[in-house]
């Protein structure tokens, strides 16, 4: 069930699906409301006659005026959203882009001028003034109407959303807020229950308990994207067997690389064996809902461009390695997930490659600090937020992690900074946590 709302939630951040279902309801709604039409009969006068149009060629001409209108705006929409896609590309990096595709109201908008210009044709075409029958559908042309006042209103919605989305802050502060939606979620979901204090597990111990290891092989190349923890538990209780996987979401593989051993007691056949490389998703990109670093991973190539000698944007660096300290103080009290996962009975089941918090450190900052060699405002903003994040820490193993990193800094510091007063001035910083 979990690969399945997966594969759902995948389906639904692609550009094309939100267009599909409006452009599908514009067909069911142009078909009920011109049934309705053909139920309901207008008089010419009284308040109706100022609503509802009662000359065949004046609802063509609106029909078709409108339809014109819609399907010419949303060869212009589709532009300026490609133009916008290639600005983003250039400025933040290309893997920003599925972020912009992913952007609801740009989806919305595209699937409503199209849907509109699809109802209106179908409206058109119901209409019938031959002969002594004369049916024009009323209630679906001040429908069309009212879309069209609606989808005005949309364009400048639209072009304000472009205008905004675009700002290197905004970018920012988007990536920061999915991944503070996303952080109980990726820390919560758990292979199986874990102990108390499980970090004292013998895996040398619990794996000497089995006969037989089996090697777990790649079943294609590409990213590992998602892992159906639940059934993966559900195979290993059955068969009272422990996997240890090597791999986890947001890393390479390639076909054939064994990414996990089992070890079992029992006899497997192949049709339960290839059950196991069944539940992990593998594509051709990252994606981020099992992998919190991927989305830090774009905030960190937009702070590496700002920091480029061709770009040279120090404040937006800056920006990003703020949005970073927030993040990374929330993860310095969190309880990451240990690699021992235990079934029920408190028997351990599987052995995971589960991420850390000085492996998330790292992919935030090593980059950063890398690229940032003579840059004095950035050196000091690096070292700053290592210590507001040292100030929310609670474990040993954390803080030394933060130590580490504030000694390269500092050296980085001290080997590309000239000026006196500016090392000092890191120095000093740097006292509070070495």
């Amino acid at each position: 069930m979990n690969k399945l709302l997966f594969k759902w939630n995948e389906l639904k951040a692609t550009f094309w699906f939100v267009p599909v279902l409006i452009i599908i309801t514009a067909v069911l709604l142009s078909v009920g409301l011109v049934y309705l039409d053909g139920q309901i009969s207008f008089s010419k006068d009284g308040v109706s006659r100022f609503f509802f149009v009662k000359s065949s060629a004046s609802a063509r001409s609106i029909l078709s005026t409108i339809s014109g209108a819609m399907i010419g705006v949303a060869g212009t929409v589709f532009s300026v959203t490609l133009v916008a896609l290639t600005l983003a590309s250039s400025q933040f990096g290309p893997r920003l882009i599925k972020n912009f595709m992913y952007v609801r109201l740009n989806q919305v908008v595209l699937g409503s001028y199209v849907s509109t210009y699809l109802y209106c044709l179908l409206v058109l075409n119901a209409i019938q003034d031959g002969g002594d029958y004369v049916f024009i559908p009323a209630i679906s042309i001040l429908v069309a109407i009212l879309v069209a006042v609606a989808n005005i209103i949309l364009l400048i919605v639209f072009i304000h959303q472009i205008a905004v989305s675009i700002q290197a802050d905004k970018v920012i502060s988007d990536i920061s807020d999915f991944i503070t939606s996303q952080l109980a979620t990726l820390f919560s979901e758990q292979v199986g229950e874990e102990t108390e204090d499980d970090d004292g597990t013998d895996r040398s111990a619990a794996v000497s308990g089995y006969i037989r290891q089996v090697s777990i092989k790649a079943p294609k190349s590409g990213y590992l994207q998602y892992i159906d923890n639940e059934t993966l538990l559900e195979i290993i209780t059955q068969k009272n067997a422990l996997i240890e996987l090597y791999y986890r979401p947001g890393g390479h593989v390639v076909k054939g690389l064994e990414i996990g051993v089992l070890y079992t007691n029992e006899d497997w056949d192949e049709a339960e064996l290839l059950r196991i490389p069944g539940q992990f998703v593998i594509g051709k990109t990252k994606t981020s809902q099992q992998d919190l670093e991927y989305s830090i991973q774009q905030m960190v190539e937009i702070a590496a461009r700002a920091l480029s000698p061709g770009v040279n944007d120090p404040y937006t660096a800056i920006t990003c390695i703020d949005n970073l300290t927030a993040i990374m103080s929330y993860l310095a009290q969190a309880k990451f997930p240990s690699p021992y996962r235990f079934d029920e009975e408190e028997n351990l089941r599987v052995i995971a490659d589960a991420v850390d918090f000085r492996g998330v450190l790292d992919t935030a900052f090593n980059q950063i600090r890398q690229f940032s060699a003579g840059n004095t405002a950035v050196i000091i903003r690096l070292m700053e937020a290592l210590t507001t994040i040292d100030g929310f820490v609670r474990q040993e193993k954390y803080k030394a992690a933060i130590v580490r990193h504030a000694e390269m800094v500092l050296t980085v510091g001290r080997q590309t900074i000239k000026e006196k007063n500016d090392i000092q001035d890191l120095t000093d910083r740097s006292a509070a946590i070495l």
